[in-house]
C-alpha cells in the first residue's frame, strides 16, 4: 500500500507530463492537417449516402460538408492549443468532443488508435499538463509549478501498459503463434522492398515477426518502466513500430505510440527535452513568450476534488480491463463472429474479407431481387460491412426504412454470406434463412451467426 501510494500521491516533476502534452498535441494538428490534405474528410463524412453508427448513437451524424470542414479545423485549432499550453482546459475538452464525436459517425472507419487518441485526449482533460512551459503559464505566471501528484503521470504509464498487454495477451492465439497468420499472408506481398524485402517472402520470417511481436507487447511496458532496460527497451520500440509503419498501412498509430512512450523516461531527459524546446521556442516567438516564470508551490487538488478524480480514474481503469474481456461473455470463435473484438486491442490480427448478398422478398406482390450494395455504400463499407455481422443487421434496417418510404411497408431481407478468415476456404457467415428485419439490434448473441467450424473442408457449412 505504501508503494501504491508513492505512486498515487508522492511529488513528481511535471516535466514528463508536459512532454507528454506538447508531443500529442502536435502529432494531432499534424495528422488532423494530413488527413484533410489527403481528401479524407469529404471521401468519409460526406459523400456516403449511409454510415453505419454505434448501438446507442444513431444520433451521432455527420454535419453537412460546411459544418464537418468546421468541425475538423476547430479540432485542429484545439491540437494546436493542446501542444501551446493555451486555454489547455477547454481545449482538450473541445478536442475530446469534436474527435470522439467523429470517431461516432461511421463503424467502418474505426482504428484502435482512433479510440487511443479518444482516451488519451480525455485523460488530459484531469491532469494540469499546462502549469509549466505553457502560454498559460505566461499569461498567469503564478500557475507555474515544477512538481505534481505522481498519479497525473503514472495514468498515462498504466493505459500504455493496458494497450500493449492486452495487445500482447490477443496475439497468444494458434492462428499467430503456430500457423504464423496473416503474417503469412501479409509479409510476402512486401518482397518487392529493397534489402528485407526478399526476406519477407520466406515462411519463417513470418513465424519469427509473429513470435517477436507476442514477446514484445507482453514485455515492453516492463523493461520501459525499469531504468537500466529503458535505453534498450525503448529501441525496441522505436524498431518495431517503424517496421509496421513501413510494412503495413496503419496511419500515424506507430508515431503516437514511439511518442507516448517516451513518458516513461526520467524528469532529468524530459527536462533536457524542454530545455532543448525553450531554446528553439526563443527563435521564434519573442523573449517574453518564452521566458519561465519563478515555480511556485505543486500543484494540489482540493480533497472533495481527489476523491472524485479517484472514482473516476478507479471507473475509467476498470472499464480498460473489462472491455477487453468481455469477448468471454459470447460463445463461438471471436475472429469469426467479432462479438467483443471492438476496443479491445486486438491489433492486425486476421485477414478477413467476405462477399454478402441482401435478398428483399414483398410478401404482397410475391416479388424477390437482390440488393446492389454499391448504391448505397463506399467500397469500405461495403468491405467492412461484409465481415461483420452487426453491421449486416445495420444495413438490413436501414434496407426496410428505405423500400418502407418507397411504399413497401412489410419486406421481408435475408442475408447470403460467404467469408474468408486467415486464408481459410470460404465459407457461409449467417444464416440465409433469417429475416434480419425481425432481428433487434442490441448486444445480445447474434445466433444467426453460423458457427465457424476448423476442419471445414467444403465451401457449404450445414445448418446448426
Amino acid at each position: 500500500m505504501q508503494r501504491l501510494c508513492k505512486h498515487i500521491t508522492a511529488s513528481a516533476a511535471i516535466a514528463p507530463l508536459v512532454v507528454f502534452r506538447v508531443f500529442f498535441g502536435g502529432i494531432m494538428a499534424a495528422s488532423i492537417i494530413r488527413f484533410a490534405a489527403r481528401g479524407w474528410i469529404a471521401d468519409l463524412y460526406i459523400e456516403p449516402a449511409f454510415y453505419f453508427t454505434y448501438y446507442g448513437f444513431g444520433w451521432v451524424q455527420p454535419l453537412g460538408a460546411v459544418g464537418m470542414y468546421v468541425l475538423f479545423a476547430v479540432m485542429g485549432v484545439a491540437a494546436l492549443a493542446i501542444m501551446l499550453g493555451l486555454y489547455y482546459r477547454a481545449a482538450t475538452v473541445v478536442f475530446f468532443l469534436t474527435f470522439t464525436y467523429v470517431e461516432l459517425i461511421d463503424v467502418t472507419n474505426y482504428l484502435n488508435h482512433y479510440y487511443f487518441v479518444s482516451i488519451i485526449s480525455f485523460l488530459l482533460i484531469w491532469v494540469p499538463a499546462n502549469r509549466h512551459f505553457a502560454l498559460d503559464v505566461v499569461r498567469k505566471p503564478h500557475w507555474n509549478v515544477d512538481t505534481v501528484p505522481a498519479w497525473t503521470i503514472n495514468v498515462f504509464k498504466l493505459q500504455l501498459g493496458i494497450v500493449y498487454v492486452f495487445a500482447g495477451l490477443a496475439k497468444l492465439n494458434p492462428d499467430w503463434l503456430f500457423e504464423a497468420m496473416p503474417l503469412k499472408l501479409w509479409l510476402p506481398a512486401q518482397a518487392h522492398l529493397p534489402v528485407l524485402g526478399p526476406l519477407l517472402a520466406y515462411p519463417l520470417t513470418a513465424y519469427a515477426f509473429s513470435w517477436a511481436g507476442a514477446l514484445y507487447d507482453l514485455t515492453v511496458v516492463f523493461f520501459l518502466l525499469y531504468h537500466r532496460t529503458r535505453p534498450l527497451a525503448y529501441v525496441a520500440v522505436v524498431a518495431f513500430h517503424v517496421c509496421t509503419a513501413l510494412l503495413f498501412p496503419i496511419g500515424m498509430f506507430p508515431y503516437i505510440m514511439i511518442g507516448c512512450t517516451l513518458i516513461f523516461f526520467s524528469p532529468a531527459f524530459h527536462q533536457k527535452t524542454i530545455a532543448a524546446l525553450r531554446r528553439f521556442g526563443r527563435r521564434i516567438v519573442p523573449k517574453r513568450a518564452s521566458a519561465t516564470p519563478a515555480p511556485s508551490a505543486a500543484w494540489t487538488m482540493h480533497p472533495w476534488a481527489g476523491r472524485l478524480m479517484a472514482g473516476l480514474l478507479v471507473l475509467h481503469f476498470a472499464l480498460q480491463v473489462l472491455v477487453p474481456l468481455r469477448f468471454a461473455l459470447y460463445p463461438g470463435d471471436l475472429f469469426w463472429t467479432e462479438q467483443g473484438y471492438r476496443f479491445s486491442w486486438r491489433v492486425m490480427l486476421m485477414e478477413k474479407a467476405g462477399y454478402t448478398v441482401f435478398h428483399v422478398h414483398d410478401p404482397e406482390t410475391d416479388r424477390s431481387w437482390e440488393v446492389a450494395n454499391y448504391e448505397y455504400l463506399t467500397p469500405n463499407q461495403e468491405k467492412m460491412m461484409a465481415t461483420q455481422p452487426d453491421l449486416m443487421l445495420q444495413f438490413a434496417h436501414f434496407l426496410e426504412q428505405h423500400y418502407r418510404e418507397q411504399g413497401l411497408p412489410d419486406v421481408a431481407i435475408t442475408a447470403e454470406s460467404y467469408v474468408t478468415l486467415n486464408g481459410r476456404r470460404s465459407r457461409p457467415f449467417i444464416d440465409p434463412t433469417v429475416d434480419l428485419t425481425t432481428v433487434r439490434p442490441g448486444f445480445a448473441h447474434k445466433t444467426w451467426i453460423l458457427p465457424f467450424r476448423e476442419n471445414a473442408h467444403s465451401d457449404a457449412l450445414d445448418h446448426p
